[in-house]
């Protein structure tokens, strides 16, 4: 009942930011946790960052102090801010969504995926 439409990605140079965006819509909502994953080819599925609708907020240590984690209630919209982006940051970022009130950093508990923003970052 829960859908996700991811957007923002592009094309930034080492050093530089971008802020993606997720649309959700649909019923029963409330007590979804949210949470960034990503992919590189050839990796897995690797948790970047999650928030809960109470706006508890946890951070993968490889992007802690330079990602940040929101939500705006109003319009539904999960956010990421990217700054001080790496080469290894370079994957495809997808928005998930858990009926879980909190977030988790296994994929496998989440229920609901976007379609994923490629985000490449360059030298």
């Amino acid at each position: 009942q829960v859908q996700l439409v991811e957007s923002g990605g592009g094309l930034v140079q080492a050093g530089g930011s971008l802020r993606l965006s997720c649309a959700a819509s649909g019923r029963t909502f409330s007590n979804y946790a949210m949470a960034w994953f990503r992919q590189a080819p050839g990796k897995e599925r690797e948790f970047v960052a999650g928030i809960s609708w109470r706006y508890s907020t946890s951070y993968a240590d490889s992007v802690k102090g330079r990602f940040t984690i929101s939500r705006d209630n109003a319009k539904k919209m999960l956010l990421l801010q990217m700054s001080g982006l790496k080469l290894e940051d370079t994957a495809v970022y997808y928005c998930g969504a858990d009926i879980r009130p909190m977030p988790g950093n296994d994929p496998a508990l989440y229920n609901y995926w976007g379609q994923g923003t490629q985000v490449t970052v360059s030298a």
